[in-house]
């Protein structure tokens, strides 16, 4: 009897043994495919972008997170973190619109870059007085009242030379003002652009025939925008290769006014700009 219970005990202590090693299994295999689908997704179908500078203002504040969409344009591999896989080209290609605000990796840096698609492959691009000319036409460009930027600790009203800061208080809060011009191109796609000063260097670039598999991108803070009016040697991006997009921006889903801490998670809602989430950059704004 005693040798019958002791295969028992033994029988069952295997038993046990096998049924961890399967649950443990089963928990590694599930923990194997959820990373793989996040990694999917984050490759083919969108990943988080923080915009760090103003030099898409008023349409992108620092501290807006906005998702960028990957398949738009196709994939290259900049689409991939680290870029692996790498290799030349892009998979599944497919142009920009103009007036598309896209992600971008810095021509020269190991950095992305966010600016808005002005002129494509063929066309001619011009800036007269601060004036866009695309393909010989001026585009439509009309006076709007000043840009309002609440004052906060990471938007503290910056203005370049020789324009200075013009900060209004209202109802207790502060704004910095800015000259604000809507912009219209063909076939209708509006925005608003900011332009600090008359007559600055920003303001003037000579007709240029964007080259082919090439774009030409301009920040909407006209005056606090090195771009593409800018060769690289002087910290500009010139025509960025259609190989180095990542993506399209398409809505902001969280907004910060700087006074948040990751150390403090009571911080991230009190310094949330609630009115900035939803913002979407497919259509046209004013």
């Amino acid at each position: 009897m005693a040798s019958r219970s002791s295969r028992r005990n033994r029988s069952t202590l295997g038993s046990a043994r096998k049924e961890s090693k399967q649950a443990a299994g089963s928990v590694l295999r599930f923990v194997f495919t959820v990373a793989l689908l996040a990694w999917a997704f984050r490759c083919l179908v969108g990943a988080p972008f923080s915009i760090p500078s103003g030099s898409m203002l008023p349409t992108l504040h620092i501290g807006d997170y906005i998702a960028v969409a990957k398949w738009p344009y196709g994939y290259s591999r900049y689409s991939f973190p680290l870029g692996i896989p790498s290799f030349e080209g892009r998979v599944l290609a497919r142009l920009p619109n103009r007036g598309d605000v896209v992600v971008f990796r810095h021509p020269d840096e190991n950095s992305d870059l966010v600016k808005r698609v002005i002129g494509l492959p063929g066309d001619t691009v011009e800036l007269r007085g601060g004036v866009v000319i695309l393909n010989g036409r001026a585009i439509a460009r009309r006076r709007l009242p000043p840009a309002r930027i609440p004052v906060t600790p990471n938007s503290p009203c910056r203005t370049i030379a020789p324009a200075t800061p013009d900060i209004r208080v209202q109802d207790g809060r502060a704004y910095c003002l800015y000259p604000a011009y809507l912009e219209t191109l063909p076939g209708g796609r509006s925005y608003t652009v900011l332009d600090q000063v008359v007559g600055s260097d920003a303001d003037d670039f000579p007709a240029t025939r964007v080259p082919a598999g090439h774009l030409f991108l301009l920040g909407d803070n006209r005056d606090d925008s090195l771009d593409s009016r800018f060769p690289r040697r002087q910290g500009g991006i010139a025509m960025v290769p259609i190989e180095d997009l990542i993506g399209r921006a398409t809505v902001t889903f969280w907004s910060t006014d700087g006074r948040a801490s990751y150390w403090k998670p009571w911080t991230w809602f009190s310094a949330l700009r609630p009115g900035r989430i939803g913002n979407g950059y497919m259509g046209n704004s004013e």
